[in-house]
């Protein structure tokens, strides 16, 4: 399916050099923000206090937002647990207050608002579990990244897989450079949507590289530019059908998932768009200039020695 097809390619790679050094600059400002200013963790890996409070009615979400929010509290967690009756409060730790007094604090102004509520647990999470989670998380990411390598590198050739990984992990790191310049939450959704940005991205490589393979065994006279100038026109069509439809399923949850989605969404959206960037200005021109050509994907058959020829096995 189509949705219009493209008679000339587009000379993408003669424009590589220029979106890279744009890639490298935005790449580098990720990093630099990432260690000056650092995420901003969520709870989750910061410890704080955690409530479960259930409701004889429908729990009303954002009126129970609002009510911790108007005590002062910043960056507090609000969603259902379990049942639309059952809802979960995550709090950020504060210096000089308990959790018990944290949590008698909020179950008297949630009281205060409606008198159905009743607190059902309250526990305090520990710095040292968000360490874990944090560690778990960057074991996530690189068993992701050395499944994609091997992955890729099985598929095509290593320059393929290095191209691709570069690419990818352009895109994870602009991500979390968003996230840090900007010092939005970083949870576990966000850590989520991060690790699924990395499947998504080299999908859209594996795609590109797949037609620079069959341009290669189609078109004998063309040289490495213009296989992979052909390869990215002839297949942006189907970008824009899989890339578009994804976004606005992402984009509903940006704008109508609430506060709990929000981040999560965001990730993506930012993960999607630079998606597409990176497997056409990245990937594609990094392999270009690895040294990509028809011998790395099309083996020479074997040759085999004619036994009616005098000069077969001969040595020179």
């Amino acid at each position: 399916m189509e949705f219009f097809k493209i008679q000339r390619d587009i000379p993408f790679m003669r424009h590589a050099l220029v979106f890279n050094v744009i890639s490298f600059a935005t790449f580098a400002l990720a990093v630099f923000f990432l260690f000056s200013r650092g995420l901003h963790l969520s709870v989750e890996f910061t410890g704080g206090t955690l409530m479960e409070v259930n409701y004889t009615q429908t729990a009303d979400v954002g009126k129970i937002r609002d009510t911790v929010a108007s005590l002062g509290l910043k960056d507090v967690q609000v969603q259902n647990f379990g049942t639309s009756h059952d809802v979960m409060i995550r709090l950020p730790a504060q210096k000089g207050v308990s959790t018990a007094q944290q949590s008698d604090t909020v179950l008297a102004a949630l009281k205060a608002a409606s008198s159905d509520v009743t607190l059902r647990r309250t526990e305090f999470v520990g710095p040292q579990v968000g360490e874990e989670l944090a560690q778990d998380g960057l074991k996530a990411l690189a068993m992701v990244v050395l499944g994609i390598v091997i992955y890729l590198a099985f598929r095509f050739e290593w320059k393929y897989a290095v191209a691709a990984i570069i690419a990818n992990l352009h895109d994870v790191v602009i991500i979390l450079g968003f996230f840090a310049f900007f010092q939005w939450e970083f949870s576990l959704p966000v850590l989520a949507a991060v690790l699924a940005v990395l499947g998504y991205s080299v999908n859209e490589s594996v795609v590109i590289f797949d037609r620079i393979r069959e341009n290669f065994r189609r078109y004998r006279k063309m040289n490495t530019v213009e296989i992979i100038d052909n390869a990215i026109t002839s297949t942006i069509s189907r970008t824009i059908i899989t890339h578009g439809s994804t976004q606005i399923m992402v984009l509903s949850m940006l704008l109508f998932g609430g506060p709990t989605l929000f981040y999560f969404a965001l990730a993506l959206t930012i993960g999607i768009l630079f998606g597409i960037y990176s497997s056409v200005f990245v990937a594609a021109a990094i392999a270009m200039w690895l040294g990509i050509k028809r011998e790395d994907l099309i083996k020479a058959p074997a040759r085999k020695d004619d036994p009616n020829d005098p000069n077969a096995g001969a040595a020179v």
